[in-house]
């Protein structure tokens, strides 16, 4: 057998050595050397020998089997409930166990659910890894691609949480695009008060506010005399009322006006769609196991932590039901707060036994260096591009630990001074994805002792390091007594 595998890898070489380059080479003449090396047996492990490969489509799908397991080794499904079923079923009458599919938009999904409930173990995996060959391409050749590379083991499953938590994500998101398309219309209704020459947010920080929206609808219902739209405006306003009257003289344009109206019903439309989700949302949470094992809610820290924004937080205690539904309290992290907390609990979930080490999971999020090695010597480094919601929230999370006095802000602090923000930011970022990981999977409590310990540690470094370089070139560091 081993004389076999060398003698056709020996042929295989024999053959690219006598042939043109590729770049010498026609179009027929690359197909043929294609057909060539598809064709030989390069007797590679089979991983899944019933394995089966399927091209996701809109409208039709194609399945591919092993030729030895049915006389039409690639078959046309459309994608209807019933025909997905029957596609199940071929697939079990084709003695298929596992199967492989990309994840094109949103059309696997059900393909995916029917076939995990029939008992079939599905690979999701990512279309960057799975390019064919170059040449042709079309949906069947896409399928008998997939089927191959699975067979040998060269494709990765894509972690996809269970169903408690998709059904979590499913409402946090659907929460996240409410918000989204409340800040564009408020975006607009600023836009239409500056045609006017409304200077409004010249002297309040928020027109979504309590006295912002309070001038509006007074505008709406007809009022135009500055004064009295001023008077409406709360105590706590650090702009005087003369100076809000100012800003309140324009021209009312009937159009804009009636953009001012459209655009206001519209956020509060969003608001009370907003006020609905927190009550499903509130109402999943309750009915979730509780894992807390009878502790109690830590207290919330707030000495040296910045103030969060709460205008879109949500509309019930979530910090106390995440606590009871995961039994640790992620906010106790500087700059983690319970919108963060909640982002990564409704992508990632509770279960980091998924990841076998934190690294694995820092390198999930694409937090990790991406560097290119070549002759071992790291040639360049690259970017991971990412759209993973737990990577945006980690490093919004640590672009606030800025003026943060902890231990984690002083950290960031010194790595943005020594390799700029965006390095600093990405750093943190992995930084924090670490504490996360720890305590999900390990019940570990975060304490934060401090950027004066911080500064002391990192200190004790720096004097170390000066004595171990004076000792290498003769000399001896006298530490000077304090006066």
């Amino acid at each position: 057998m081993k004389r076999q595998q060398r003698q056709t890898t020996q042929r295989v070489c024999h053959q690219r050595a006598t042939l043109k380059p590729w770049s010498e080479m026609n179009r027929k003449q690359r197909r043929e050397l294609q057909r060539k090396i598809q064709s030989e047996d390069l007797s590679l492990e089979v991983v899944h020998p019933d394995a089966a490969g399927i091209d996701i489509g809109n409208e039709v799908h194609y399945v591919a089997v092993p030729s030895n397991r049915s006389s039409e080794p690639v078959c046309r499904f459309g994608c209807t409930t019933a025909e997905l079923k029957a596609m199940a079923d071929w697939l079990k009458q084709c003695g298929i166990r596992t199967v492989a599919m990309q994840s094109t938009g949103v059309y696997w999904i059900a393909v995916f659910d029917i076939l995990e409930a029939a008992g079939l173990e599905v690979y999701l995996v990512n279309a960057r890894e799975t390019k064919n060959l170059p040449g042709r391409k079309s949906d069947v050749q896409e399928s008998q691609w997939l089927m191959k590379l699975h067979t040998y083991g060269l494709l990765r499953n894509s972690f996809r949480p269970p169903q408690e938590i998709r059904t979590l994500r499913t409402y946090w998101r659907q929460r996240n695009d409410l918000i989204q398309g409340a800040a564009r219309h408020i975006h607009r209704m600023q836009k239409a008060l500056t045609q006017m020459n409304i200077q409004l947010a010249n002297v309040l920080s928020d027109i979504s506010g309590k006295s912002g929206q309070a001038i509006i609808k007074a505008i709406l219902a007809g009022e135009r005399d500055p004064h009295e739209l001023a008077a409406l405006c709360d105590s706590r306003v650090e702009a005087s009322e003369e100076e809000v009257a100012r800003s309140l003289e324009g021209n009312w344009q009937v159009d804009l006006l009636f953009v001012l109206q459209q655009e206001q019903e519209g956020f509060e439309f969003c608001q009370k769609q907003m006020a609905e989700c927190d009550r499903h949302l509130q109402a999943y949470l309750e009915h979730r196991p509780d894992r807390s094992q009878g502790a109690t809610l830590p207290e919330e820290k707030r000495k040296g932590r910045l103030k969060k924004k709460k205008g879109n937080s949500p509309r019930f205690d979530l910090r106390a039901e995440l606590f009871r539904m995961v039994g640790t309290d992620l906010t106790l992290i500087d700059s983690i707060d319970v919108m963060t907390a909640m982002t990564i609990l409704s992508e990632a979930g509770w279960d980091m036994s998924k990841w076998k080490t934190e690294n694995h999971f820092v390198s999930w999020l694409r937090l990790c260096p991406d560097n290119r090695i070549s002759g071992e010597r790291i040639i360049g480094k690259g970017r991971l591009p990412t759209n993973n919601r737990v990577t945006v929230a980690l490093k919004i999370a640590a672009s606030t630990l800025r003026s943060s006095k902890t231990y984690l802000g002083a950290q960031f602090r010194r790595l943005r001074t020594k390799l700029g923000a965006p390095v600093a930011i990405k750093a943190m970022a992995a930084k924090l994805a670490r504490l996360v990981y720890r305590m999900l999977r390990y019940g570990m409590q975060y304490s934060d002792k401090g950027f004066e310990f911080y500064e002391a540690q990192h200190r004790k470094l720096q004097i170390n390091r000066l004595k171990w370089k004076a000792s290498q070139l003769g000399f001896q560091i006298v530490e000077a007594t304090a006066a």
